[in-house]
């Protein structure tokens, strides 16, 4: 097959967006497909820009980190878009892409499925902090069910996911695929010497959060189930890597809570060179948020053989099995620190717990099976398009 991507965001920019999109894009070309990828420009090249057609973009001042695609600029490349007869058009963000991608299957007379990557009804107000959360709320869930209704079907990470959806009033053909795990996620890599390099002890107990350091992710409970931890394991240390919009809020935090040397914030690290060491060198895995419509990085230190200490969340809730690489906690400071301290004082557990994470996520999260289920709906998708225009010339030439 021949698919076009779209998205309003890609690398340099990290998130689980972009991650997703290489993994199955990487996935598919390696499994003979085609895949192209319209994304913006963010005046950097990265290391595999050879099937992304970069557009001409403009910053947001409320997020710096991201770009808004020129609409105009991107319609100017119709022609070169209609050469490469594409077989169906695959939007991944609800922005410029989303109305871009509308326009292409008209104009390209293709088939069009989205995947809902975001939890706008939990998200939206950290971005909109002007208005009322129950309106910003409303104005997700009424952009969100509009745009799903619009395209040809629809994608969701995880089941309850695509619950809300329904929820909400969507009634596109849906179907749930999760984002594997590239094989590289299965690497071994050198925990020892990323401790070493970041001045971590290497007896040390380290308890890890991996990705974008914003509001929603719900660090703030994090920290704050540290100072609990603390008690219990003195010298702890949470490391967070990452970056975005809450440092700021969240280092303010941490000075409140004195945390002083139980916290490191290490920023964004490369995925090629340093992620995978990072979650080796972690005792336990730890996450809060609650507005995950998947949550990959679980995975991720799951495949380093990295146990998890998390709240099963929405999208999370797909991901987490009890005693399978995870502990399941609630938003409870004090149980949650109860539960990483079990790990922290029981190597033998621990090391246990982390070995069923390893086999858990390689048995069933790798990026190929999930790209095989995803070009199975293509092409369910394609074919239900091609009979219902079939039905539609027939109803023409009756009419007519």
């Amino acid at each position: 097959m021949k698919i076009l991507f779209i998205s309003d965001v890609y690398f340099p920019r990290v998130n689980g967006v972009s991650t997703s999109i290489r993994t199955f894009a990487k996935q598919m070309q390696a499994m003979g497909h085609e895949v192209h990828l319209i994304a913006p420009d963010y005046g950097v090249a990265t290391e595999d820009e050879a099937w992304i057609k970069r557009i001409p973009a403009r910053t947001i001042y409320f997020d710096p980190e991201d770009r808004l695609m020129r609409y105009g600029a991107a319609l100017k490349l119709l022609s070169e878009l209609r050469d490469e007869n594409y077989d169906l058009i695959h939007i991944h963000t609800p922005f410029v892409a989303h109305y871009l991608g509308l326009k292409l299957a008209r104009l390209l007379d293709l088939p069009c499925l989205e995947t809902y990557h975001t939890f706008f009804e939990d998200y939206m107000h950290h971005y909109l902090p002007w208005v009322p959360r129950q309106i910003a709320r409303k104005l997700a869930i009424g952009v969100s069910r509009r745009q799903c209704n619009a395209v040809s079907a629809v994608i969701a990470p995880s089941h309850p996911m695509l619950e809300a959806l329904r929820g909400y009033g969507v009634k596109s053909s849906a179907e749930v695929i999760p984002t594997g795990l590239q094989e590289k996620s299965f690497e071994p890599s050198d925990g020892a010497g990323f401790r070493e390099k970041y001045g971590i002890a290497a007896n040390r107990p380290v308890a890890l959060f991996v990705g974008r350091v914003a509001h929603e992710k719900n660090i703030d409970f994090l920290l704050r189930m540290s100072v609990e931890l603390r008690r219990q394991q003195p010298d702890m240390l949470l490391v967070v890597a990452g970056e975005g919009p809450a440092q700021k809020h969240l280092q303010q935090l941490s000075e409140q809570l004195a945390l002083g040397d139980n916290i490191k914030f290490i920023g964004y690290l490369d995925r090629n060179t340093e992620l995978n060491a990072c979650y080796q060198s972690a005792d336990v895995f730890v996450f809060a948020s609650k507005t995950e419509t998947q949550g990959l990085v679980l995975l991720e230190a799951m495949a380093q053989g990295t146990p998890v200490v998390a709240l099963a969340e929405l999208g999370t809730q797909s991901i987490l099995i009890e005693g399978e690489g995870a502990m399941i906690a609630t938003e409870d400071e004090r149980l949650f620190a109860a539960k990483v301290f079990t790990l922290f004082s029981n190597p033998a557990k621990r090391e246990k717990l982390g070995q069923a994470a390893r086999e858990y996520a390689a048995k069933r999260w790798t990026s190929q099976v999930q790209a095989e289920r995803m070009l199975q709906f293509y092409q369910r998708v394609q074919s239900r398009s091609a009979f219902q225009a079939l039905n539609m010339d027939k109803l023409t030439t009756r009419n007519g």
